[in-house]
Formats: structure tokens, sequence, C-alpha cells
């Protein structure tokens, strides 16, 4: 900047400063939607990917009852008391399911509810 004349540097200088200050209030809108509660938020917080290892755990407990015959109603019972016990603790969800037949294709009802979302579903598994 030593070259150039006094004009040509308090035009250099006011450029850096306008350029500053609308990086400076760019973050500060940035910053000020995170704040508020939006409707991307609401996208967010729901827990698909808990719904979908729910929902993979109940299949195969269905499945392992109904189709395999390698667990019993007690067992199921003790898979279906687990999951529950497991969702309330670990992502403070309610969860619970229901066979709706006892035979193949298991018909089964699901309900996830984590305060802010509650989700129903049922599914035929064969």
């Amino acid at each position: 900047m030593a070259r150039l004349n006094d004009d040509a540097q308090w035009i250099v200088l006011m450029g850096f400063i306008v350029s500053f200050s609308f990086f400076f209030l760019a973050l500060v809108i940035n910053q000020s939607t995170v704040v508020g509660q939006t409707t991307a938020e609401s996208v967010i917080e729901f827990p698909k990917n808990d719904i979908r290892d729910v929902r993979q755990v109940i299949g195969d407990s269905v499945e392992r009852l109904v189709i395999d015959h390698s667990m019993t109603d007690t067992e199921f019972e003790n898979v279906r008391s687990d999951i529950r016990n497991i969702s309330m603790n670990r992502k403070s969800a309610v969860v619970s399911y229901k066979n709706l037949s006892a035979t193949s294709p298991a018909i089964i009802w699901i309900h996830y509810n984590n305060g802010v979302t509650e989700y129903n579903e049922t599914w035929t598994k064969f």
C-alpha cells in the first residue's frame, strides 16, 4: 500500500472494514437462527435412527418367535421387557410393541414416544 496515494489507501481500508463488517453480521445472523425454534429443528429432532434400531431388534425377535420358532414365549417377553427398559434408560423413549398375529406372516404394531416425537407403525414381517 506504500505506492498508492492517500485516496486509494482510504478506499482500500474502507473495503476491508466493510468486508469484515459483512462477515461479522453474517456470523451473528447465522447464530440467531440456531437459537430460535425453527421448522428445521423439528426435522433434525426426529429420531429416525433410534426408530430403525428398535424396529430391527423387534423384527429379529418376532422372526425368532413366529417364523423360526427358536424362541419361547417367556424369552420373547424378556426381550420385550429389555427393549422397553433399554429404550427408557438410554434414549428416554417409551417403546411398546405387540405381535398381532401368532402365525406367519407376523403383523407387528410398534409405538415409539420420546416426549417430542410420537411414532406408530404397523408392519408385516414375513
